[in-house]
């Protein structure tokens, strides 16, 4: 009988310990991408000019509005 309390510990501590991991790295994800964001405006101007367009102020504005909604 104390055998399976002690199995029972230690797959509970298991489970508490994987879930606690995942929200802290969540966490850390999230804070990691909002202070580096994944793409810039210049990275924006590069690949439009790249694709034979040369981009205004407008469209990197809207180009970055529209990614922003995908990074929260």
């Amino acid at each position: 009988m104390e055998f399976l309390f002690d199995i029972l510990k230690v797959l509970s501590g298991l489970i508490i310990g994987a879930v606690a991991g995942f929200f802290i790295a969540r966490n850390y994800m999230q804070k990691y991408i909002k202070k580096n964001p994944p793409i810039n405006e210049q990275m924006i101007k590069a690949m439009m000019m790249q694709m034979g367009r040369t981009p205004s102020q407008k469209q990197v504005n809207q180009m970055m509005k529209s990614m922003s909604k995908y990074m929260d």
